[in-house]
């Protein structure tokens, strides 16, 4: 799996945008995109059937990850996501490089205020990320400013941002990841020697966050979101960290601390992918996390095509293989709830910025390519949640969808 070794790159491209505004953004739907941005022709209507309903036909939600940055210039992406998704995940807009660009800045939610005017107009379910991780930040803090703050100045620098998140967007959000990965394969209380939040205030921040989470916003799933359970890793094996994870879960659970779900983010990696997935092993746990009274969310699937062809016609039915292979063991397991990837386009994924090619071809772990045109992991997709049992749902959809 996946660690991610370089978090700000995406920052870094996107400096001269942070000052930029979309304010002009009317909604979510095809009129409001076209409005967005002066177009020479209007556009097309998309007519297939949307995968959010494929998805609520059997008790599932579908979603994506999102940023105001990719929807700005971009009304087709955003006519996309609009006629797909019935949950938009916070990608960019609630991160601290948006929220705090420097230590010493006042909070500006002006581009999460974007996103959810775009969600909330477009009738969408919001999923808000991260309250607590120990990436995100803006190039104006360094090491020193993370790991520098004595337990108070820690605690009045998160808690008063999480309370101020909360508060600002309580009874808007279906869910809250609150503490995005904390896991580590190797120690033996399952948690990370090298997380800031961890070392400055101490491992009660977690059950704090949930708790202050819980408080601000009491309607609102709760999660906690994780990395690494589908095939080993040169760092990990899954099967600890699966293990590792059920037992900081069953640790928070026995505080009572308000843990409602688990986010899977399933960022998969392609290499041997059908050799190395224990599906067995994997739906093992996902059943363990289920009896646990646990509702389970896929919540930024992709697929990292190392290993395979360059070539589009061979690589995509290879990485659809993958997605299929995927899905079928993961939504036979009712307390499965949503699948969210990370983006519908290859577009905009963050693996082509941060972990290219060696061959330089374009990545391509979307359901859609860089033109907005469906690729066999669409197809495979809508297969999936379409065949996938029936379950209740978490949470209702928004009236309009």
């Amino acid at each position: 799996m996946i660690r991610r070794a370089a978090p700000l790159t995406r920052r870094t491209v996107l400096s001269g945008v942070a000052g930029a505004t979309v304010a002009g953004w009317t909604g979510a739907s095809s009129s409001a995109a076209q409005d967005a941005t002066p177009q020479a022709t209007p556009l097309s209507p998309i007519t297939r059937v949307p995968l959010w309903q494929t998805a609520w036909d059997r008790g599932l939600i579908y979603g994506t990850s999102l940023a105001t940055w990719q929807v700005e210039n971009d009304p087709e992406y955003l006519q996309l996501v609009d006629h797909e998704a019935a949950l938009l995940f916070t990608e960019d807009d609630l991160l601290w490089w948006r929220l705090k660009p420097t230590p010493d800045a006042e909070l500006d939610f002006t581009f999460a205020d974007q996103f959810m005017k775009i969600a909330e107009q477009g009738h969408k379910l919001v999923l808000g990320a991260h309250l607590v991780w120990d990436e995100g930040f803006g190039e104006e803090w360094t090491e020193d400013d993370l790991w520098g703050m004595d337990e108070q100045t820690a605690r009045r620098v998160l808690f008063d941002t999480i309370n101020a998140e909360v508060s600002r967007y309580r009874g808007r959000m279906a869910g809250w990841i609150v503490v995005n990965e904390v896991i580590d394969a190797h120690t033996p209380d399952g948690l990370r020697t090298d997380y800031p939040w961890l070392q400055t205030i101490g491992q009660s921040v977690i059950a704090e966050a949930f708790q202050t989470t819980h408080e601000g916003d009491p309607e609102a799933t709760l999660l906690l979101n994780e990395f690494g359970f589908e095939t080993d890793s040169e760092y990990d094996r899954a099967a600890d960290r699966r293990s590792k994870t059920l037992l900081v879960l069953d640790q928070l659970l026995d505080a009572d601390v308000p843990v409602q779900a688990l986010g899977i983010q399933a960022h998969l990696v392609a290499d041997g992918f059908a050799e190395k997935f224990d599906v067995e092993s994997y739906q093992q746990f996902l059943a363990d996390v289920a009896d646990r009274g646990l509702r389970i969310l896929i919540t930024e699937l992709d697929v990292l095509d190392d290993g395979l062809p360059a070539d589009p016609a061979q690589r995509d039915p290879a990485i659809a293989d993958i997605y299929r292979r995927y899905l079928d063991a993961t939504l036979a397991e009712p307390a499965v709830a949503a699948v969210i990837t990370f983006g519908l386009t290859d577009r905009y994924t963050w693996l082509q910025e941060d972990y290219p090619r060696g061959d330089d071809a374009p990545r391509r772990p979307l359901p859609f390519d860089e033109d907005l045109r469906p690729k066999p992991a669409y197809d495979a997709l809508q297969e999936a949640l379409a065949g996938a049992p029936q379950r209740s749902p978490l949470w209702q959809l928004p009236p309009g969808l």
